[in-house]
């Protein structure tokens, strides 16, 4: 572990140098744009998960830091959870840290806990409210987010509305633990009631539960204090205890702290004309889920795809790529997909539940479960035999793409398991990239990285201010799949492949290509 320790002491104070090492590097281009120390300023709340590098647990966290726009941490305060240690979720608390934010969004954030120790995040900006993040410090394998929260919403009135929520993580309720994913939407009335709701739940070592009725329970404030300064509560949902997060009225973090295992994501306010029938819903969809396979032979999964909904319970033009542990397959429109359909839940009416199947020999069934956040955006959890995922549904209604209507700045934030002997480890990325409108060679950008894993020997540690060269290849319209081919800098560089899709809002759902890792993501234009 000293490797990793010692780049978890000196990261601040190399975090402007190239990486150096005996391989060949990309030397990182001069970080440009619109951001600064100021861009960080005011109150955020932050989730992450991973794994554990001592049991290979599930871990995470969920809390909020104040930024004062200077380079200086002023509190902060976090729950932690760490499924591999034996304890319950702790409550940490930071007295202070530093942080830098370079021109081109990226920043590395230290948080000083109260009595000893620190926490080191990379992190991406996408604008002053929202990035990426990145656990550098060597200790554990995490990766998330943060949001800009709105102190004067830290109240139960706060929370009231529809929200949508997606949880995943790790399972006790089987013979051994499993991992386990939650989808659905519930009803607050902004007086500390959960009003009902409808929930799907996919734990491996169980058959999905199709659509599960939410009984009435409770949310609070914590009265101490800590729901007052960082708008931290807890909550109650399908009988499992949440500790949360508010970022404002239409965003909660949470964090699962119970005995039934462990598991973290958000709550978002449903908006919009939600469809109550297959009439309401039509449109092209791309989507993105990751997880892990259940049943022999056991390993990492991500999937990424593209349809579109005819408004009668119809899907075409059905494109998909899968990585299942390093064995790649692509579905296209003309590679004989058959028993395509969706459904709009008319029994959970309002709820914004519905499902989507497609049949293709090589890959078999493929099933989703989705609840709608707004008209063009939902969660959705991967429900095929055999197979625990999550991820995020959006919109595509251009019609095409190209290298020119796709310039710009991008953060991006990717995550998987990088397969190589005698155990594979995890990986987590968070950058930034330049891209033009050139035909090829037109990604240049810079990244922080961490490959971690349980055995000492078999990992990479953290590499700080890596360079990363590439180009995006459109296929056709750019509507189905298109290719990343990206060079990442370091001790010693290496090339990772994606196929990727391109939704509304100018998001860039992907997954890796290659045979030695599954890994994905997404990359977002920067708005700053």
């Amino acid at each position: 572990m000293k490797r990793i320790f010692l780049l978890g002491a000196i990261a601040l104070a190399g975090y402007l140098a190239a990486c150096g090492g005996s391989g060949t590097t990309i030397t990182p281009p001069p970080p440009t744009g619109n951001f600064s120390n100021a861009s960080l300023n005011g109150q955020y709340a932050f989730s992450m998960s991973g794994v554990d590098l001592n049991s290979g647990a599930f871990t995470a966290r969920v809390g909020s830091f104040a930024a004062d726009g200077q380079g200086h941490i002023t509190t902060g305060l976090e729950d932690v959870l760490d499924l591999g240690s034996g304890s319950p979720a702790s409550l940490v608390t930071f007295s202070n840290g530093t942080y830098q934010i370079q021109a081109n969004g990226r920043g590395l954030i230290v948080l000083n806990v109260t009595g000893g120790g620190s926490l080191q995040l990379s992190a991406s900006l996408q604008s002053s409210s929202q990035g990426y993040l990145v656990q550098t410090d060597g200790m554990a394998s995490t990766s998330g987010g943060l949001e800009l929260q709105t102190p004067l919403q830290f109240s139960a009135n706060a929370i009231n509305g529809k929200y949508v929520f997606d949880f995943s993580g790790l399972s006790f309720a089987g013979p051994t633990p499993s991992t386990i994913s939650l989808v659905g939407q519930f009803g607050a009335d902004g007086n500390g009631n959960v009003t009902g709701g409808t929930a799907d739940v996919n734990d491996g070592a169980f058959a999905p539960t199709g659509a599960v009725t939410l009984t009435a329970s409770s949310y609070q404030l914590d009265t101490n204090g800590n729901g007052t300064n960082f708008g931290r509560g807890t909550i109650t949902l399908d009988g499992r205890t949440f500790a949360f997060y508010i970022v404002d009225s239409t965003r909660v973090e949470l964090l699962e702290e119970d005995s039934l295992g462990g598991s973290s994501g958000p709550a978002i306010l449903q908006t919009g004309v939600i469809p109550t029938q297959n009439s309401g819903f039509s449109g092209s969809f791309v989507f993105l889920a990751g997880g892990s396979r259940s049943t022999s032979p056991f390993g990492p999964d991500a999937r990424v795809g593209r349809f579109t909904a005819d408004g009668a319970g119809g899907i075409g033009t059905i494109s998909f790529f899968q990585n299942n542990d390093g064995n790649t397959a692509q579905v296209s429109p003309t590679s004989g997909i058959s028993s395509t359909s969706y459904s709009i839940d008319t029994a959970n009416a309002g709820s914004g539940r519905g499902t989507f199947t497609f049949r293709n020999s090589p890959v078999g069934t493929v099933s989703y479960v989705f609840y709608l956040v707004s008209p063009t955006r939902a969660v959705i959890q991967d429900v095929s035999s055999g197979i625990v995922g999550d991820g995020t549904m959006v919109s595509q209604s251009g019609a095409s793409f190209n290298a020119a209507s796709l310039a710009g700045n991008y953060s991006f934030s990717w995550s998987g398991v990088e397969l190589v002997q005698p155990s594979a480890f995890d990986e987590n990325y968070v950058g930034q990239y330049v891209q033009t409108s050139a035909a090829t060679s037109n990604i240049t950008g810079v990244t922080d990285y961490a490959q971690l894993g349980l055995n000492i020997i078999n990992m990479n540690g953290v590499t700080l201010n890596a360079g990363i060269s590439g180009s995006l290849t459109v296929a056709g319209d750019g509507t189905q799949n298109n290719e990343y081919k990206i060079v990442i800098g370091g001790p010693s560089a290496f090339t990772v492949n994606f196929v990727a899709y391109f939704g509304d809002g100018g998001t860039v759902l992907m997954v890796c290509s290659d045979g030695n890792r599954t890994t994905a993501g997404v990359a977002t234009p920067q708005t700053q």
